[in-house]
């Protein structure tokens, strides 16, 4: 009986009020309250968010600790699996889809520009927070796990025991101008080594300001040889 007394309302109203809406108490203005995909995006969102820790906060972060990465990185991981959730559930061709995507070969920070390692974590986080967003009936649990348990330890490996003896770099600004000559390089790098503290692999002089009378020089060093220097001088 409200039902129909419902429908006779309406036809005052300037829209129409659907009898499926009516009939049905789970929905709203033509969308349902909640559905069994709710607890799939709660799943796979703690899921994401618990492999997305590991590799940003417990590898990436220990080794490079920079919080305005960290922030990124969370954060373009979040929003990535809330996108690709939501654009499972809509009716998108292939050529939508990739248009979509392409937005993230568009972002451009106005800041410094990101390193290629920060960059490849960052394809990272976008990588998983898609496959765990996107994974459907084809996909099992096991395989979605075992990509992501892959992802993890691999980088864990890489950055742990295989590239734990990569160059890091130092950009700093110099004031003795007159040691950039070629012929002053070995006076220019103990001096840089005696300022630092580093033991210096190699460096690289940019940009010459003979007006300030200062460089600005790019050092490359090995993280691991200053904690053997630094015991060993202890």
């Amino acid at each position: 009986m409200l039902s129909n007394l419902l429908l006779k309302l309406s036809a005052f109203l300037p829209f129409n009020l659907e009898l499926a809406a009516i009939n049905k108490p789970d929905m709203f203005l033509g969308m349902s309250l909640m559905s069994d995909d709710f607890y799939k995006l709660v799943f796979r969102f703690f899921v994401n968010l618990l492999f997305i820790t590991l590799i940003i906060r417990f590898i990436y972060f220990v080794k490079t600790p920079r919080r305005n990465y960290l922030f990124t990185f969370y954060l373009i991981s979040v929003i990535t699996f809330m996108i690709c959730f939501a654009l499972k559930k809509l009716d998108i061709d292939t050529g939508m889809g990739l248009g979509l995507f392409a937005i993230f070969g568009i972002i451009r920070y106005r800041t410094n520009t990101m390193k290629i390692r920060e960059m490849t974590y960052l394809f990272i986080a976008i990588g998983i927070s898609v496959v765990n967003a996107l994974a459907g009936r084809q996909v099992s649990y096991a395989e979605l796990m075992f990509i992501n348990i892959t992802v993890l330890v691999i980088v864990y490996i890489l950055e742990t025991w295989l590239l734990s003896g990569t160059e890091s770099s130092k950009s700093i600004v110099y004031e003795k101008i007159e040691n950039i000559k070629p012929e002053n390089a070995e006076i220019l790098k103990a001096d840089l080594e005696n300022r630092t503290g580093l033991v210096i692999n190699s460096f690289q002089i940019g940009n010459v300001d003979f007006l300030k009378d200062v460089a600005e020089i790019k050092i490359f060093y090995f993280q691991a040889e200053q904690a053997d220097y630094h015991d060993s001088e202890a």
